[in-house]
């Protein structure tokens, strides 16, 4: 018998004891790579083995998630070339080899879902249709991201096991664009839409009319879009004192059959619009169109530059029919419970200079112009609570008076959030310091190398670090705190690949600081996760901002 001694026993010892640890590690690594899922789910837990889409794999699930088991199909036709049958017969749920989706009314909230992976079957339940789709989403994020290329692949696809149980901490998970700034094409609101969609975010705020443009069809004032929606150049970059122009005339709008076609597309993906008409202030280009709308009946051009105009719609009954006539529009096109009158930013200039104004202030007993304001958008609350819809405001809309059942908005900081939730009011957090995306994404010693924006410094780790309830607020007060959105303001960004350079990553935070649980926050454990996600936006075509995935 061949015998060792001891030093050469332990050089061999020690040897395979590092091949094992460096084996696990790698194993863990391969695990942990697999469930790379953003926002982070409540509850995962990986298991053994992979399960094989073939080209047999079935989609079984019930008539009444048609919706959803069409988007599933697609998805997977794409991701494998399979053609992927369908069946709304219960009885092949627990065919191998089978994806089944089943509504679960045991869930304890509305959006929550349940994931399980086995070799055999993949099963999503989900409270509601909403939440089959969001399971879908993180079984999407589960799956190579070569699946995104949109071209037909012919590749098998496997699918790490695993059981994930999930739910949203808030109800409003949103994102707001600007199109009256900058307008963009049907195409491209659908592409943002479904960036919406693969964050599990539920809300797609539309911010429709400016004083640099009006941007949707009303029949009964054609002039809106005829003139309205035209301007006849652009500011320059930042050049306002003095004024220069690029002299180039800026057009846009969207038909009624687009937003009808648009609407249902994000209907889809479980995402409500909610279109912001905004009054009284924001409204030169309404003006323009129909001068008898304004205090002075002067002809005005549609805005041109940047910042607030004093010019603001007139307080008479002309006034009101004319916005009551509009929204009736605007109603018929979208669904959505909650209607943005905006309520910003109206300089009260004109209303202090018009005998108008002034006597309607006497006639109904207020105290000033803002008191005035706070009549004018109770005068369009009454309206659309009249057509079963609520108002949703900025937080101006707390100035005079806040309208019965208006839902605030709050932009300037937390304290209107706060003071709204303490009037019992629902509310959305979406204060500057965090969620505004037109913000430079970097400091001020690297701005100069950036695409040029308004101002300001918000990181994609300062956007993480954010937790929309503010500790002032009681427990029993925190209920009124919806959710909170990020906010697009498109004064600076002609393009739509500078829209997406302006929100990926920020919107990606953003949905995991709404989506998980505010005890999973984990600022390493989310920028490992987001360094998968870039390759699936990598093969999406979008245009993002690649400092936001490096360390900061």
């Amino acid at each position: 018998m061949k015998k060792y001694n001891l030093p050469y026993l332990l050089v061999i010892f020690f040897s395979l004891s590092i091949t094992s640890c460096t084996n696990e590690l790698r194993n863990y690594q391969n695990i942990a790579s697999d469930y790379q899922i953003i926002p982070k789910p409540l509850k995962l837990e990986p298991s053994p083995g992979r399960f094989l889409i073939q080209e047999n794999t079935m989609i079984i699930g019930d008539a009444v998630l048609s919706n959803e088991i069409e988007y599933l199909s697609e998805m997977l036709q794409i991701a494998t070339g399979y053609t992927i049958a369908t069946s709304n017969n219960s009885d092949n749920h627990q065919n191998k080899n089978s994806i089944t989706l089943t509504l679960d009314k045991s869930l304890s909230e509305e959006e929550s879902y349940l994931l399980s992976i086995t070799p055999d079957r993949i099963l999503i339940s989900g409270k509601s249709a909403a939440g089959i789709f969001y399971g879908i989403q993180s079984l999407r994020q589960l799956m190579p991201f070569t699946i995104e290329s949109n071209q037909e692949n012919s590749t098998d696809i496997t699918i790490p096991s695993v059981h994930i149980e999930d739910q949203p901490s808030y109800v409003y998970r949103g994102m707001h664009l600007d199109v009256g700034r900058h307008f963009f094409p049907v195409d491209f609101i659908k592409k943002y839409i479904d960036l919406i969609a693969l964050h599990k975010m539920n809300t797609f705020h539309w911010h429709l009319t400016e004083d640099q443009g009006w941007r949707i069809e009303i029949k009964k004032y054609p002039k809106l879009t005829e003139i309205g929606s035209k301007r006849k150049e652009t500011i320059l970059e930042k050049n306002f004192d003095p004024y220069k122009g690029d002299g180039k005339p800026y057009a846009g709008f969207y038909t009624q059959e687009e937003i009808k076609d648009i609407v249902a597309y994000a209907a889809s993906r479980h995402i409500t619009v909610i279109p912001e008409i905004e009054l009284p202030g924001h409204s030169l280009a309404a003006i323009a169109s129909y001068p008898e709308l304004g205090n002075t009946n002067e002809r005005h051009e549609v805005g041109t530059r940047w910042g607030v105009y004093e010019h603001i719609y007139a307080p008479t009954e002309e006034t009101f029919q004319f916005l009551e006539n509009v929204l009736t529009e605007v109603i018929a096109l979208f669904p959505s419970k909650l209607i943005h009158i905006g309520g910003d930013e109206a300089p009260k200039k004109e209303w202090k200079e018009s005998k108008i104004a002034q006597e309607l202030i006497k006639k109904e007993g207020l105290k000033d112009e803002h008191e005035l304001q706070s009549y004018f958008i109770k005068r369009i609350e009454k309206f659309l609570n009249s057509k079963g819809r609520d108002i949703i405001g900025w937080d101006e809309i707390l100035e005079g008076g806040l309208a019965p059942n208006a839902t605030v908005m709050s932009w300037r900081g937390i304290q209107g959030g706060i003071d709204a939730a303490r009037q019992h009011h629902n509310v959305i957090m979406t204060p500057g310091s965090h969620c505004y995306f037109d913000h430079y994404q970097v400091d001020k010693d690297m701005q100069s190398k950036e695409p040029l924006a308004i101002g300001g410094y918000t990181s994609v780790e300062k956007v993480y670090s954010y937790e929309p309830t503010p500790k002032e607020l009681s427990t029993e007060l925190q209920k009124y705190i919806l959710g909170a959105q990020g906010n697009v303001w498109t004064e600076y960004m002609k393009t739509t690949e500078h829209v997406e350079y302006m929100v990926l990553p920020r919107m990606t935070a953003l949905s995991e600081v709404l989506w998980s649980s505010p005890e999973s926050k984990d600022w390493n454990d989310f920028k490992a996760r987001l360094q998968t996600l870039k390759k699936r936006y990598n093969t999406m075509g979008f245009n993002y901002a690649p400092h936001g995935f490096t360390s900061e």
